[in-house]
């Protein structure tokens, strides 16, 4: 299967659409600019070299690099929640992505789950890759129709250096598979589904600006990076702001509840029902505002 591109239009063509909702994904060239994508580099390399103190996202490092004494970019392989900063929430604003996001959940929209992912060289494998999963896993909001993944890479990226795959059209069959940790996975919160490599994958090679949006059913995960190199990319997930926030208890999301829970616990030392958790790391990006601006206090 070859790759659908759209090159910057203002509204999808119908053949456009039926791709997307065919295959759950659409990839656009050149839809964040060069000179954007190197702001966002200076920042991360800005935080990764400690100078900067106005940081307050989650900053995630690789154990088996931290193991061995490697500092700064070598080591840090994601930042995450970053839609307050003062410089990557520009992504998150960012007028192409928010035209083609439009294009796909509607006028109201708001943003939450934002990544700056960092593959650096010589890691272990089983620490680079990221195996194969379903976005809807993570969320306690639906309709899943209503939300979309942007993902830009920052560079070059392709299947030495861990690109995205994607598996065309498994977002049709409308089912969130249970998830759980693969064996060997040494990150946290890295679930996937089982049973599932036998399926026809597409790499979804890319280079520097251009941005993969993709369907929260899809089941998609990204390979180890091989090279010596890097391999960074930039994501935010969006969502129509009055997606219905739903209990997970006792579905095949209650493990990542727990998880995130007792993280949340952990870091804050607050107690936080798990959709509040992503009420709280949310924000209103355009149009009106809906169920994610409605803290529960009986959550």
């Amino acid at each position: 299967m070859t790759y659908k591109y759209i090159h910057c239009a203002s509204r999808f063509t119908e053949d456009q659409k039926n791709f997307y909702e065919n295959n759950g994904y659409i990839i656009i060239k050149n839809e964040v600019s060069h000179d954007e994508i190197d702001k966002f580099h200076r920042r991360f390399l800005d935080i990764c070299e400690n100078r900067c103190d106005d940081y307050t996202g989650f900053i995630s490092k690789d154990p088996v690099l931290k193991s061995k004494g490697m500092k700064g970019e070598k080591v840090i392989n994601k930042l995450q929640d970053f839609i307050q900063d003062s410089v990557f929430s520009d992504y998150c604003s960012n007028k192409k992505v928010l035209n083609t996001v439009e294009n796909i959940i509607g006028p109201n929209i708001t943003a939450m789950h934002s990544m700056l992912i960092n593959k650096p060289p010589d890691s272990d494998p089983d620490v680079s890759r990221h195996p194969m999963h379903q976005d809807l896993h993570y969320f306690p909001f639906r309709p899943a129709e209503k939300i979309v993944a942007a993902w830009t890479a920052m560079e070059t990226v392709n299947e030495q250096n861990g690109c995205l795959f994607v598996v065309p059209g498994s977002h049709k069959c409308g089912v969130l598979y249970p998830h759980s940790y693969p064996k060997g996975t040494k990150n946290s919160l890295y679930h996937g589904v089982h049973g599932m490599a036998h399926l026809p994958k597409v790499n979804a090679v890319m280079e520097k600006g251009d941005t993969i949006y993709f369907h929260p059913l899809l089941l998609h995960g990204s390979g180890p990076n091989y090279t010596k190199g890097f391999r960074r990319a930039i994501s935010c997930h969006f969502a129509d702001s009055n997606c219905e926030f739903i209990d997970v208890t006792n579905t095949t999301q209650h493990n990542i509840k727990q998880e995130i829970e007792g993280m949340v616990q952990k870091r804050l030392g607050i107690k936080l029902d798990y959709r509040n958790a992503w009420k709280t790391k949310s924000k209103l990006i355009k149009g009106q505002p809906g169920n994610f601006q409605k803290y529960d206090s009986h959550l």
